[in-house]
């Protein structure tokens, strides 16, 4: 990138002195009259030419002086480098697709949206506002897999998500699979920070491995793991079911939430626990870890200047010796 400075520009305080020139000159150029009877004798003496003849040297001397200012203030020019370096953060997002995640306690008044259709966007913002980092997706029921590897493609990421549906990993909740999935993802990968975020409604029911076993799996990898409850343990939540005639009705429902173990994987892995009832309370705890793990980021400048001043000088050097040439030939005053 082209930049450009002046490296003594307290020269630019000359300029006072240029104008007092000017207005010398201006003075002595006004003081120099001569009366005529009438217009049309000026008319035939040439007035335009006259007007040449007056104002020209002065001019000429002016922008010399001008340009002499300016190259003393010392115009550099130069190619300016950006070098940026980043310490990236590797995330998995752990999401529970079970059942529960149909509950519509996240849109109260349209019971449009489910939890997982909130989480969803939540999370799709998330990633927008992360920067340098490599990104995957796990997903959860019954069962855990990966649901997209590691990537700073954000677009594939985003699309990838969109398409999370109930019931996409079984029927169930295995938070203890879930979080060795994620751990498995991030342990040979070399990055200053290693974090999962999971997410979910309900309670250890199924898999093989115990929550216990994988957050303490997930210390000795130093993954941090950040655990987010979504909804109110233990109280009922809406859902939307078929009538026996056909349509749709609402029924409450209870969600077995265990927020014990999702503090207890949070603090073993030194992380957090948050909780989130609503949609607003979910934006804020994804903004909060947002905030909690910042990408570092390091910019470097390089400038290369070179000096500038030697055109603007030739220049009024050039309009200098055009003011002498001017006043001693062609426009040399008469005693």
């Amino acid at each position: 990138m082209r930049v450009w400075h002046l490296d003594d520009p307290w020269w630019l305080l000359a300029i006072g002195l240029v104008a007092l020139v000017t207005f010398v000159g201006i003075r002595r150029a006004g003081s120099a009259r001569v009366r005529f009877p009438h217009l049309g004798t000026i008319r035939a003496a040439g007035g335009q030419v006259g007007f040449v003849r007056r104002w020209l040297p002065l001019a000429l001397r002016i922008a010399a002086l001008l340009l002499i200012v300016w190259t003393m203030a010392r115009p550099q020019g130069g190619n300016k480098m950006i070098e940026v370096t980043t310490e990236g953060i590797d995330i998995v997002l752990t999401i529970d697709t079970s059942g529960s995640m149909e509950a519509l306690d996240f849109d109260p008044v349209k019971h449009e949206r489910t939890r997982l259709d909130v989480a969803k966007e939540t999370v799709a913002a998330f990633v927008e506002a992360r920067g340098n980092d490599r990104i995957g997706s796990v997903v959860f029921g019954a069962e855990a897999y990966t649901q997209c590897p590691m990537t700073t493609d954000y677009t594939i990421l985003k699309m990838l998500m969109a398409d999370l549906h109930i019931g996409m990993a079984g029927d169930g909740t295995a938070i203890g699979d879930a979080l060795g999935v994620s751990v498995q993802r991030l342990k040979d990968l070399e990055s200053t920070s290693r974090i999962v975020i999971l997410l979910t409604d309900g309670r250890n029911n199924v898999g093989k491995l115990e929550p216990a076993q994988a957050a303490a799996i997930a210390r000795t990898e130093g993954v941090k793991v950040y655990t987010i409850g979504v909804g109110t343990a233990g109280q009922p939540a809406p859902f939307k079911v078929r009538g026996l005639l056909g349509g749709t009705k609402i029924i409450n429902k209870r969600v077995d939430m265990d927020e014990a173990t999702l503090r207890m994987i949070a603090e073993t892995t030194g992380g957090a626990y948050f909780t989130a009832s609503d949609t607003d309370a979910l934006q804020r705890v994804y903004d909060t870890i947002n905030e909690l793990e910042k990408t570092k980021i390091e910019t470097i400048e390089h400038v290369d200047y070179h000096e500038a001043w030697g055109l603007y000088l030739l220049v009024a050097l050039l309009l200098i010796l055009a003011e002498i040439v001017l006043v001693n030939t062609r426009l040399r005053k008469v005693p």
